[in-house]
């Protein structure tokens, strides 16, 4: 059976509804299991923990939008497809939530509903993003990583970022916002799953 990793945004979780409808477009007709776990919200215990979940489990696709698709682009050696990337999360978060009660957007598995974006939690974006992300790219991880960009994004513009790192080979533009719609899932993101599984 193949296998999906599908990773989610920020303040959101598992139970986030593009991976519910990944997994009922994709088990029943092509067999394909759908993993979507919460993410620790501190960045340096997420990046552990899905390093970790990734080697245990070998997804043979990881998916992964905005906060996500920052995440996704650091496990390497897995073909990922980014959606809408997040690659400056430190500055996001300093100018949009430092110091505020954040609300989950999703029902977490721990029961967690709140939680606080402090400077300890800016500092562990920023660091990852100075000494990780968007580093050391090989022609090898070039073929493995495909983005994919809102054209009407408004919350993050990563663009010049991805293609600057990876190139255009497997950059898409596609119709929509920032956050995944139902018609974006089936027009953008299912076809192109379908061909890198090959199913």
């Amino acid at each position: 059976m193949k296998k999906i990793l599908y990773l989610h945004g920020f303040s959101s979780a598992g139970s986030t509804g593009t991976a519910v409808m990944l997994r009922n477009y994709l088990f029943a007709d092509y067999g394909v299991s759908v993993l979507s776990p919460d993410i620790p919200v501190m960045p340096a215990d997420g990046l552990v923990f899905l390093k970790k979940y990734a080697e245990a489990e070998t997804p043979d696709l990881i998916i992964g939008t905005s906060m996500g698709a920052m995440y996704a682009e650091l496990l390497r050696g897995f073909t990922r497809i980014c959606v809408n990337p997040s690659f400056q999360m430190s500055r996001l978060l300093t100018f949009n939530h430092l110091g505020k009660n954040v609300e989950f957007k999703n029902k977490r598995a721990d029961g967690a509903t709140t939680f606080k974006v402090d400077k300890a939690m800016v500092a562990e974006f920023k660091e990852i993003e100075k000494t990780l992300s968007l580093r050391n790219i090989t022609a090898e991880e070039k073929a493995r990583v495909w983005g994919l960009f809102g054209k009407n994004d408004k919350v993050v513009n990563c663009r010049d970022m991805f293609i600057k790192a990876y190139g255009k080979a497997h950059y898409r533009e596609i119709e929509g916002e920032h956050n995944l719609t139902q018609v974006m899932v089936k027009r953008d993101v299912l076809p192109l799953i379908l061909e890198l599984l090959g199913v």
